[in-house]
């Protein structure tokens, strides 16, 4: 059998992907995990000879993901997020970039309110894989976080992140802040990623993304504000005297978003707040 170095297998891939317009990036990822190594240790030992094992399953995931459009997160099974691997599969939203922002607005929030180190009722509505919920659970001191979603199959996974990062978390199924309601719990931080795409951007996305990430985690009625609306309906019955509700949003929505806040909290302070690419994506509302 021919043996195979690290750049021709890195070249090969490379060559794959453009025919299938995929994203040359994704080789370096597979090759990163099964090499148990990183970028710069790949390019330096690029005259190293792959195993044929790795190297068989490498082809493999690189015809499935160029074929068929498996994120090469499923492929992997992780995704890191804030300087953590979480597990992912289909049943949970692959974590984004511009949800870190939201996890840094959160806690830049709570330190200049003083905040950050009092003891805090939290809840993350919509957990999907609990990156979230867990994020902040680390990253702040004396808070007793809740996390909510509608699926017990996300649900499994949160729960699976939660305890190898050995987080304190109490799950709860159900849809939105329902749970949190029936407890009668009182919440100081509500923090959501929610659903927010139009059915009618639905075309406009890649196939990786519609095929592969559970539409109950992408798609919103109502012009993708459904999900907004029911959560702040909601809010009245689950807040502290005092809270912070802290949304991610879709470029295009923070006009929308913010109006449907202050309908129902006339007197809240709500700031709009851009990503790293200059687009609307976090609502930091105080109430």
């Amino acid at each position: 059998m021919a043996k195979h170095t690290i750049w021709e297998a890195r070249r090969w891939a490379s060559s794959f992907l453009t025919e299938y317009k995929r994203e040359k990036n994704v080789a370096d990822l597979l090759l990163m995990h099964y090499l148990e190594c990183g970028r710069a240790q790949l390019l330096a030992n690029a005259k190293d000879v792959v195993d044929e094992e790795i190297f068989n399953q490498f082809q493999r995931d690189i015809h499935i993901h160029a074929e068929k459009g498996v994120p090469v997160q499923h492929l992997i099974g992780l995704e890191e997020f804030y300087g953590r691997d979480f597990k992912v599969n289909h049943h949970v939203l692959i974590p984004r970039p511009e949800t870190e922002e939201l996890i840094v607005a959160v806690t830049e929030q709570l330190r200049k309110k003083a905040w950050h180190d009092r003891n805090l009722n939290m809840v993350d509505v919509g957990t999907g894989s609990g990156i979230i919920a867990i994020t902040l659970a680390l990253e702040l001191t004396n808070v007793e976080m809740r996390a909510v979603d509608l699926s017990p199959d996300a649900l499994h996974v949160a729960k699976q992140n939660a305890a190898t990062h050995k987080a304190d978390i109490g799950f709860y199924e159900g849809s939105f802040l329902e749970p949190i309601m029936k407890a009668g719990d009182k919440m100081d931080v509500i923090v959501s990623n929610p659903p927010y795409i139009p059915e009618s951007d639905r075309s406009s996305l890649s196939d990786v993304v519609v095929n592969h990430d559970p539409e109950l985690a992408l798609f919103a009625e109502d012009n993708g504000l459904a999900a907004y609306r029911t959560i702040v309906s909601q809010v009245p019955h689950v807040k502290a005297e005092e809270a912070l509700l802290a949304f991610e949003i879709g470029h295009n929505q923070g006009e929308a978003v913010s109006t449907i806040i202050a309908d129902t909290f006339p007197n809240a302070t709500i700031h709009v707040l851009q990503d790293i690419n200059q687009k609307d994506r976090i609502i930091l509302a105080w109430l």
